[in-house]
């Protein structure tokens, strides 16, 4: 879990003093239209659209914004073509990389991340070369000081969760990927208040990084988070939260 979950704390701790809503509502709109393209435009049967929704909505973006972005998906709409790639690689300390980008030139986006990666301590690998360390999961993620934990585990499995984990200051219940929705619907059933769902890579196994490798692998994953091709970043380090916040 470690990777992935301590990622996104990073990114919530910062982004709270330094919000970036344009670029942020850019990488949903590109998400939410190639999930449209693929899987079609109702997300009741299309689970990665209705989880670029759920993402959406909770970052407050206009309705107006989602609509439009779904019937460009499906071909109502004009709109730019865009092609999903997923580019593996290693960072500072070895840390393996998983880098989804949804992109309308895959030559300039793999130019872009091969600078961001060399310059930042890493390279960019083959397809495959680390994606043997992941795993395809659903992850619903929840505040750990708003829920009771063994109420949690007994709500979650009877789900279809596979497992239940704390990771800092939020649990996070892990699924197959297909079941995601479900399982977030059967919690908020009990009352408890979801934080986010989503589907992701996560790492089989993890790597240790502390000190100055950290600091460069912290910068690094800013640096390629930060391009608007890429989507998210999946990563298999572990690290102590209070030294990611002050990276």
């Amino acid at each position: 879990m470690a990777g992935h979950s301590k990622w996104k704390q990073i990114k919530h701790y910062k982004a709270a003093a330094d919000a970036k809503r344009g670029a942020q509502f850019t990488k949903l709109i590109r998400e939410i239209t190639v999930a449209a393209k693929q899987g079609g435009g109702d997300p009741a049967g299309n689970p990665r659209l209705r989880t670029a929704i759920e993402l959406a909505r909770a970052a407050s973006m206009p309705k107006d914004n989602i609509e439009r972005a779904v019937k460009k998906g499906t071909g109502e709409l004009e709109g730019v073509q865009y092609t999903e790639v997923m580019y593996e690689g290693y960072g500072p300390g070895g840390v393996a990389l998983m880098i989804q980008a949804v992109t309308d030139n895959p030559t300039r986006t793999v130019a872009e991340i091969r600078h961001k990666l060399s310059r930042g301590g890493g390279n960019l690998g083959s397809t495959n070369s680390v994606a043997w360390m992941f795993e395809r999961k659903g992850l619903v993620t929840m505040d750990a000081a708003a829920q009771d934990e063994d109420a949690l585990m007994e709500a979650a499995l009877d789900a279809g969760a596979e497992d239940v984990r704390r990771d800092d200051d939020q649990f996070v219940v892990t699924t197959d990927p297909a079941a995601v929705h479900a399982v977030r619907g059967a919690l908020e059933a009990h009352g408890m208040r979801v934080a986010a769902s989503e589907i992701a890579w996560l790492p089989k196994t993890t790597v240790r990084v502390e000190g100055k490798t950290a600091e460069s692998l912290i910068r690094l994953l800013e640096d390629i988070d930060e391009l608007d091709d890429v989507q998210k970043v999946d990563a298999n380090f572990d690290m102590d939260v209070a030294d990611m916040a002050s990276a």
